[in-house]
């Protein structure tokens, strides 16, 4: 059989013909290649030792698992299990469903899910930055600040319970659009009536994606595809004349500096005269420069534009709040009527860029006015009017604080405190544990005009990594603080096979990055058909290549194997031969014979 490689790089070529339609998709799913690529894809993550309904984990992966699952493909007795639902609670005290699927079913979702990307990667827009490749919120948050220039107002979009609502005829119907196999289709029928398991009772499912499901992000994609293309047409249709009307206040001004530094050109002035002309020059530059050279209230010059992070979405509007609102009042429709969405018409607010920020993506997004800016050579510049700005929440920070548990509240104040979680840990964890956790927040909110707010945070958090320490070793944080120290930086001395190293406290800064990494500039190019095509340069994996060799890594045994699997490395003691073999290799798998893997959960080798 074909690589997949191959195969799905055939298919991402034909998708770039809009109109064609695909057939014979089920086929892809007899390769056996699909299910090891898919494998490489998603074992390391953890939530694969979680157990489904099913009580089976990843741990025991192998090719026979396979062969039953494209057995049971190919005379579509297949059945997936219903999921096992969990809530996770949000940011506003409400819990969010979640539903766990047992990793036969990861494995399958995971190989539709790619067939579906090769199909419609190709064809999404530019607007819709979730759950993509190469795309996440910071190409969604540079595109609000790129391509919003002079916005006016900012329509806040809010679809309530979009995964719990997505009616599934609706989606089907849109599939079919595209794709002309009822078998295929069929399976992604399965999955969305595969229903949920709570407290031990089977509930049906009638509409919705399942969340925590592999193929629910794309599936929500194809739906709200249908809104991306409304509002791309929406644009082309609003969107009303080529510039702004000249500023008739502006062009005044301009006219009277003109006059007066043609006087001073060519007629022959006193000194007094002149220094009088310079002084009204310099009077009436300075109100031209509060001015804008356009009519900012030019009814006859509309502008939208639209940025979609999954079911998050704004839109930045230039024109009349009556205008606005009628944008919004035909989102609200379209969704109502196509898709059987409900827009929240309390939640989508209109604001008026220059008097509020608004939240989009857990940044504050603000609208800049004119200020004068000195370039290097000396010349005075004004700034574009109208840039959107972004900025990092005071609560966010506050939030990330408390939910670390780098501070409490004590008689009103913030005063920062040791985790007792981490007291037992070793002292390198310790730090690598604050490190992670600094580097995550700072590596989102890198793109805020403000992040260097984390400054005063990271003492807080420093003093609570010394605290956390001073615990552990039972003395005072100035003891710590001595004794941590090289050279004026704070950090962890530990000693490895190459030598003794030292690895400091996060202590790189916290500077504004204006753009994206040079790696990922070109996301923001409207024009992707132009990417180079590099998957038919991928081969297998290395557990692809174990797997398939069918050669036990403990005793060396030629035979059928199957993947032993661990949560985690750091949870190996090395005190048995098979754990210091994976952790002298930093893997979390290791392949093993039928009969070492019943001895290795019998306690019984080594």
């Amino acid at each position: 059989m074909r690589r997949p490689e191959l195969i799905l790089d055939i298919l991402r070529k034909k998708a770039g013909d809009k109109d064609y339609v695909f057939e014979g998709l089920y086929k892809n799913l007899y390769n056996p290649d699909f299910y090891l690529k898919a494998y490489g894809k998603i074992y390391a993550k953890e939530g694969n030792m979680t157990k489904g309904t099913d009580d089976k984990t990843i741990d025991g992966f192998n090719l026979e698992l396979v062969e039953k699952l494209i057995e049971s493909l190919k005379d579509e007795s297949y059945r997936p299990n219903p999921t096992k639902r969990i809530y996770h609670p949000k940011k506003n005290g409400t819990k969010r469903p979640l539903g766990i699927p047992t990793f036969r079913d990861k494995l399958v979702q995971e190989v539709i899910r790619q067939i579906l990307e090769s199909i419609y990667e190709e064809r999404f827009l530019d607007s819709s930055h979730g759950f993509r490749p190469r795309r996440s919120c910071h190409t969604a948050l540079m595109n609000v600040k790129g391509k919003c220039s002079g916005v006016k107002w900012w329509i806040e979009g809010d679809i309530k319970g979009f995964f719990d609502n997505i009616e599934h005829h609706i989606l089907i119907k849109l599939l079919r659009k595209t794709i002309k196999d009822e078998r295929f289709i069929n399976l992604i029928w399965k999955f969305l009536k595969a229903g949920y398991i709570e407290d031990w009772k089977f509930n049906n499912t009638y509409s919705g994606t399942p969340q925590g499901g592999i193929i629910s992000p794309i599936l929500a994609n194809i739906y709200l595809h249908e809104l991306d293309k409304f509002m791309e047409g929406l644009k082309i249709n609003l969107n009303n004349g080529k510039r702004r009307k000249n500023n008739p206040e502006y062009r005044s001004l301009n006219s009277k500096i003109w006059n007066r530094n043609k006087k001073l050109r060519e007629q022959k002035l006193s000194e007094e005269e002149a220094k009088q002309v310079k002084n009204e020059i310099k009077e009436l530059s300075k109100q031209r420069e509060k001015l804008s050279s356009e009519d900012p209230m030019d009814k006859n010059f509309k502008r939208l534009q639209y940025v979609r992070y999954a079911d998050d979405f704004v839109v930045a509007v230039i024109g009349s709040k009556d205008f606005a609102t009628q944008i919004r009042d035909k989102i609200a429709d379209f969704l109502s009527s196509n898709l059987k969405l409900e827009l929240s018409i309390e939640k989508t607010l209109i604001t008026h860029a220059n008097s509020k920020r608004i939240p989009f993506l857990g940044y504050e997004v603000s609208v800049g006015g004119n200020r004068k800016t000195t370039s290097s050579n000396g010349i005075v510049r004004r700034s574009i009017k109208g840039i959107p700005m972004l900025h990092l929440p005071h609560e966010k920070m506050r939030d990330f604080l408390f939910k670390n548990q780098y501070m409490v509240e004590k008689n009103g104040q913030w005063k920062a405190c040791h985790r007792a979680n981490l007291i037992h840990s070793d002292d390198l964890e310790i730090l690598t544990t604050y490190n992670a956790e600094i580097r995550g927040f700072y590596e989102y909110y890198k793109l805020a005009v403000d992040v260097r707010k984390l400054s005063g945070a990271y003492n807080i958090i420093k003093t609570s990594c010394a605290m956390t320490l001073a615990n552990k070793y039972r003395t005072s944080c100035r003891k710590i603080y001595r004794k941590f120290d090289k050279n004026g930086t704070f950090g962890v001395t530990y000693k490895t096979t190459q030598g003794t190293r030292f690895r400091p406290l996060y202590n790189e800064g916290f500077r504004t990055v204006k753009t994206l990494p040079e790696r990922d500039k070109h996301l923001l190019s409207y024009d992707t058909d132009s990417q180079p095509n590099q998957m038919k340069y991928k081969g297998r994996t290395s557990l692809e290549d174990r797997l398939l060799a069918n050669k036990c890594e403990y005793c060396g045994k030629n035979d059928r194997c199957e993947v032993h699997h661990v949560r985690k490395l750091k949870d190996l003691r090395g005190k048995r031969k098979w754990e210091e073999m994976m952790i002298a290799r930093k893997r979390k798998t290791l392949v093993l014979c039928r009969g070492c893997h019943v001895k290795l959960h019998a306690g019984k080798m080594d």
